[in-house]
């Protein structure tokens, strides 16, 4: 059976405001409704390494769903940073810091990495799926154009790999696409399927 028709009988949630999550989540076939908007102040510890503050933030976020689970739902939270030389890079603060991040990231390698946690009345899994990113160098006039017109002000590092900066400036990637978009669908689909055997 595949997993969308043993899905049925459940209540899938998602608890994110991405729009990007939300079309990858539907485009793998998976049905599922939308949290509604609550407010977690997502801090980590500042001695946590950089690597494991995805999954501390995505279990912040489903601790703090205002709701008891009902037997049949599921939660499903997601956290995703960008992180180079150890320091996670968040979302840009004004264009200004955007280009600068963009600048940082020309020329080199970052990795990205994608804390999830699923949740239930019964249980709670969690895990990280780490991409790495190889990005060619950067002109200055690349960098101003992209964050001119495509405004990533809502986005780690300031890029968005499927828009125009990933088409032009982005050599390889080491691992899933769909990650480094903000959701490792593949790895979430398989840790579903597990998920509801249990």
């Amino acid at each position: 059976m595949l997993l969308h028709d043993t899905l049925k009988s459940y209540r899938l949630i998602l608890a994110s405001q991405s729009p990007r999550r939300r079309q990858l989540l539907s485009d793998c076939g998976l049905e599922y409704e939308l949290a509604e908007r609550y407010e977690v102040e997502e801090v980590f510890p500042a001695t946590m390494e950089a690597d494991e503050v995805p999954v501390y933030l995505s279990r912040l976020k489903s601790d703090g769903y205002p709701k008891a689970l009902a037997e049949n739902e599921i939660l499903l939270t997601a956290d995703t940073v960008v992180i180079i030389d150890n320091e996670i890079l968040g979302k840009p603060t004004d264009e200004a810091d955007a280009r600068a991040m963009l600048a940082r990231l020309s020329g080199r390698a970052h990795r990205v990495t994608t804390g999830v946690t699923l949740r239930s009345s019964a249980r709670t899994e969690s895990f990280a799926v780490q991409s790495d990113v190889y990005f060619r160098t950067l002109t200055e006039e690349e960098i101003s154009y992209y964050v001119e017109r495509f405004r990533p002000m809502d986005k780690a590092g300031s890029y968005g790999i499927q828009e125009w900066i990933g088409y032009v400036g982005i050599e390889r990637i080491d691992g899933s696409f769909y990650n480094v978009m903000g959701l490792p669908v593949q790895r979430v689909y398989a840790a579903l399927a597990e998920f509801v055997k249990q």
